[in-house]
């Protein structure tokens, strides 16, 4: 599927409307000089909360991110937490849209929801870059990862963040949690998936890092300058929190390991060709850049499996969100069904590493 489909705008979502004059009436508490909003869009991306471009009269653009209704899974779509994290980042090395506003009373637009500045720039899906010169493609991936590296080695408590998660024993807690997010949203029996909940917590590496993580961070939740090859702004930090930095850069670097298909990929393609680095070299860099003498090879197998374990728990939540009525993108059902497929890629990692 291309990654236009998931691009810009369309009309807000039936499932998804609420009382625009209350919104309205709330803004202009929050907003200094807001009169009135011209127009409501929603993004067409985005499978979990629901995103919305707001215009102005005075043609200001806002983005709303809002829980979705219906009955939700604990802890999960924390948009105040969002909030909170966009807040003590803006301004850093770490690029983030504009923090505006939060609102927690549910009685305004029916759910918790905040708003941020709307950051002008390109968005890509695509991780070859189609269009693009080989040396915007090099420039680019330098970015990313020098964002990343921002994030990993900024001081997660001057910035105020000292209490965003619990430090030590990520790993085993991630586990634990998307374990219970995976039974509470269960359709069917996976066999990859039993097999993976009973391997993951078995079998976690030693040693405990702890620093600021996305939790999500891929190509398309990054806003680049129309311009240059330079990051504007990380979005969608629903899933930050402090944790161990492997587990968030090898869920980046998983990249390297899929191809078309499973996720938009890599694999099997003629990087040089194309300006892009290897996984080894990309690898080797951000290890340079934080200081690490290197990753063992079965920790970094660990890691690729927990990834495509919890994303396959993301994706089985989103088909029980489907089933519910409930989902906020209109491709939901094409990626809760892909459940079954990614855990049993997430299983051939382990197969891999046990020489089966």
């Amino acid at each position: 599927m291309s990654g236009e489909e998931f691009t810009g705008t369309m009309p807000v979502a039936e499932r998804q409307r609420f009382d625009e004059a209350a919104l309205e009436r709330y803004l202009r508490t929050q907003l200094p000089g807001f009169e009135r909003l011209l127009e409501i869009e929603q993004f067409r991306g985005g499978q979990s909360n629901p995103t919305f471009l707001l215009t102005g009269a005075d043609g200001a653009r806002y983005v709303l991110r809002r829980k979705p209704a219906g009955t939700l899974l604990p802890s999960a779509h924390a948009v105040d937490r969002e909030f909170r994290v966009l807040t003590a980042l803006y301004g850093s090395a770490v690029p983030v849209p504009k923090p505006l506003c939060l609102c927690t009373d549910d009685s305004v637009i029916g759910t918790m929801f905040y708003l941020m500045g709307h950051v002008a720039g390109r968005n890509f899906w695509d991780p070859t870059l189609p269009g693009a010169a080989n040396v915007e493609r090099t420039a680019i991936y330098q970015e990313m990862l020098r964002v990343l590296v921002a994030l990993h080695t900024l001081d997660y408590t001057a910035a105020g963040l000292g209490d965003y998660g619990k430090p030590g024993n990520y790993f085993a807690r991630q586990i634990a949690r998307w374990s219970k997010q995976y039974r509470s949203s269960e359709t069917e029996r996976i066999e990859a998936m039993e097999k993976l909940l009973a391997w993951l917590p078995a079998n976690i590496p030693e040693g405990e890092e702890t620093t600021l993580v996305h939790g999500d961070y891929r190509l398309d939740n990054m806003i680049f300058s129309a311009r240059e090859p330079r990051m504007l702004a990380v979005v969608d930090w629903e899933l930050s929190t402090l944790g161990h930095p492997l587990a968030d850069f090898s869920y980046h670097v998983m990249l390297w390991r899929v191809g078309e298909g499973e996720i938009r990929g890599l694999k099997n393609l003629d990087l040089a060709a194309l300006g892009i680095p290897e996984e080894a070299a990309y690898v080797a860099a951000y290890c340079r850049s934080t200081g690490r003498a290197g990753i063992e090879p079965e920790v970094w197998d660990f890691c690729m499996a927990y990834n495509l374990f919890r994303i396959a728990c993301i994706r089985q939540g989103i088909m029980k969100r489907v089933l519910e009525g409930t989902a906020a993108s209109r491709h939901a059902r094409e990626a809760g069904e892909r459940a079954r497929p990614t855990a049993e890629l997430a299983w051939q990692q382990v197969e891999q590493r046990l020489g089966a």
